[in-house]
């Protein structure tokens, strides 16, 4: 059994961090803490995902569609769907990876040129 604690979050100034929080063999559970103001580019998974705002506002732009997501709002990307995040406010969002998805290639997103 393991509590985790998703509202532990440590904002910096249009920053956005990745802490894994679950890795184990049905899947991964990131937490991504968008500060307000900061973005993640364009990208996508190799793999099916699902990302939950928390706490916070965002916008996630896919298909040439800009949502915004607000807490507790969750969407559901097939692999290869191109999407990006802007934090509107402080924003946690859960990210739920399929097991074969590595943390090495979310982490890669934010040294996008």
């Amino acid at each position: 059994m393991k509590i985790t604690n998703w509202s532990k979050a440590e904002f910096s100034p249009n920053e956005v961090k990745i802490n894994v929080l679950i890795d184990n063999e049905s899947g991964k559970e990131i937490q991504i803490l968008l500060a307000k103001g900061s973005i993640m580019k364009e990208h996508k998974a190799p793999f099916s995902i699902h990302v939950q705002v928390l706490s916070g506002k965002i916008i996630f732009e896919v298909e040439n569609q800009k949502l915004e997501l607000n807490t507790l709002d969750m969407i559901s990307l097939n692999a290869n769907v191109p999407h990006s995040l802007s934090a509107l406010e402080d924003s946690i969002i859960r990210l739920s990876l399929n097991k074969f998805d590595k943390f090495q290639r979310v982490s890669a997103v934010l040294k996008k040129p």
